[in-house]
C-alpha cells in the first residue's frame, strides 16, 4: 500500500487538525538510508501525490491524484503532523499547517494531540511490564487486584473476569466510548464513571455477556483495568505509566495528564469537530485516562512501533522481551490480540488501533515483520461506529 494512498484512504484528513505516524511498505521507501535530498523527493511524492479512495470498496480503482493541500481544504483540516519510519528507523517528521484555524501557530513534530483509543495499546504495553516483573497475572480475577470499586454482580451472578479478556476486549464488559467533558464542566472521578454516577455522562460498566467467548469493544473494561493497576501501584495513572512506559521507550513528549497541564497547552493542537470550526474550551477532558487519555506526538508513537518491531526480532535491549510482544499481537478472541487489533495474513500482518475523541482522529498501523507501518491522529468528529 503506498503511502499516499494510506493517508486519503484510512480519512487521515478528516479531522480539523491531524497527527500521523506513517511507517509505509512502499517498495520504493524501503531501500535502505537515504540523503537529505532523497528524504525531501520522498516528502514532496507523498504530499502531493495523494489517492482519494472511490466508491469501489477493497478494489484498486483511485480519483484523481490530489495534494495533502487538497485534502485538507476538502475535509476543514487546517493542520496536519506526520513522521515516517524506515528500516526500524524513523526517517522524517513534519507538521503541515496550523494548530487552530484562524491562527498562525504551525504544526510541528511536536505539536500534542489527543490520541484518543491509541491510548489503550500504550496502556496495555505498561501492563505487560507488570506482567513481566510479576505483579500482575493476565489471567487472575480482576477483582483481586482492584481495591477502590469491584466489577458489580448481574443479578445472582458474579461475573470473573481477567485483564487477558479486558485487553482483549472479551470480557463482555459495557461502554464502548466516552464523549469527554468540556473544559468547564465538572469532573467526574474514575469510581463515578464506572459505577454510572453523576456527573459521570456514561452508564454504568457491567459484564452482560459471558466472558471470553467474543469480541465486543469495552472502553469502559479498559478503564477497569486502569483502575486496576493504580490500586495494585498506589500512583497516579501519569506517573507510573511515564515510569513504565514513556520513559523507557523515550516518548518525552507523552502525557496522560487530564486537564492537560498549562505548561503543555501552548504546543497542543486544537480540536475541530465540525468544518474547522475550534472547539469551545479548545477540547474535551477526558478523565478516562487508558482507554482515552494521551496526548502524544506522531513521533513519540513511532518510537513505540519501532521498539516492538525490533523486540520481535530481538535486535538490542527491548522494554518488553520478545515473547511478550509475540503474545500481545497473537489474537486472543477474532481480530484483536492484548491491547491491539490484528489485521493481515503472513507476512503483511499489522498491528495497531483507531482513536477518535471529539474533534480528533487518529490511526496507528504497524507490520509485525517490517520496519515499517502507519500511525495517524487529527483533529475532526468520526461516526463511532467503529472502534475508537
Amino acid at each position: 500500500m503506498a503511502l499516499g494512498r494510506y493517508i486519503d484512504m484510512k480519512k487521515t484528513l478528516i479531522l480539523a487538525a491531524s497527527l500521523a505516524v506513517i511507517l509505509s511498505n512502499n517498495p520504493a521507501l524501503a531501500q535502505g538510508s537515504k540523503t537529505e535530498d532523497d528524504i525531501e523527493r520522498r516528502i514532496e511524492r507523498v504530499v502531493n501525490g495523494l489517492l482519494p479512495s472511490s466508491a469501489f470498496r477493497n478494489q484498486n480503482r483511485y480519483g484523481p491524484n490530489a495534494t495533502l493541500k487538497e485534502r485538507m481544504a476538502y475535509y476543514h483540516t487546517p493542520g496536519v503532523s506526520i513522521a515516517v519510519v524506515n528500516n526500524y528507523k524513523i526517517e522524517w517528521a513534519r507538521g503541515f499547517g496550523v494548530r487552530e484555524q484562524g491562527k498562525r501557530d504551525p504544526v510541528t513534530e511536536t505539536t500534542l494531540f489527543q490520541a484518543a483509543s491509541i491510548s489503550k495499546p500504550i496502556f496495555a504495553l505498561a501492563v505487560m511490564r507488570l506482567v513481566e516483573d510479576g505483579k500482575l497475572d493476565l489471567d487472575e480475577d480482576v477483582n483481586h487486584y482492584l481495591a477502590s470499586w469491584k466489577v458489580p454482580a448481574n443479578g445472582p451472578w458474579q461475573p470473573r473476569i481477567t485483564l487477558r479478556q479486558i485487553l482483549s476486549h472479551s470480557a463482555g464488559l459495557t461502554v464502548h466510548g466516552f464523549p469527554g467533558y468540556r473544559t468547564a464542566e465538572k469532573i467526574p472521578s474514575i469510581v463515578e464513571i464506572l459505577g454510572g454516577l453523576p456527573p459521570s455522562n456514561t452508564p454504568r460498566v457491567e459484564v452482560n455477556l459471558l466472558p471470553g467467548l467474543q469480541a465486543r469493544y469495552s472502553g469502559g473494561g479498559t478503564m477497569l483495568a486502569g483502575l486496576a493497576v493504580t490500586d495494585v501501584l498506589g500512583k497516579p495513572f501519569a506517573q507510573f505509566m511515564r515510569e513504565l512506559v514513556f520513559d523507557p521507550v523515550g516518548m518525552k513528549h507523552s502525557t496522560f495528564e487530564q486537564p492537560l497541564p498549562a505548561s503543555r497547552t501552548k504546543s497542543a493542537a486544537t480540536a475541530h469537530p465540525f468544518k474547522g470550526q475550534p472547539l469551545e474550551g479548545k477540547w474535551h477532558v477526558y478523565p478516562e485516562l487508558a482507554p482515552d487519555g494521551l496526548w502524544t506526538t506522531p513521533t513519540d508513537l513511532a518510537r513505540v512501533g519501532v521498539e516492538l518491531q525490533r523486540a520481535l526480532k530481538g535486535e538490542g535491549k527491548s522494554f518488553l522481551s520478545s515473547a511478550t510482544v509475540a503474545q500481545m499481537l497473537t489474537p486472543v478472541v477474532e481480530n484483536v490480540g492484548i491491547g491491539f487489533m490484528i489485521d493481515g495474513k503472513s507476512n503483511s500482518v499489522r498491528f495497531g488501533h483507531s482513536g477518535a475523541n471529539e474533534g480528533f482522529l487518529s490511526q496507528m498501523t504497524m507490520y509485525k515483520d517490517h520496519g515499517m507501518g502507519a500511525r495517524r491522529h487529527d483533529q475532526f468528529q468520526r461516526r463511532r461506529s467503529n472502534p475508537a
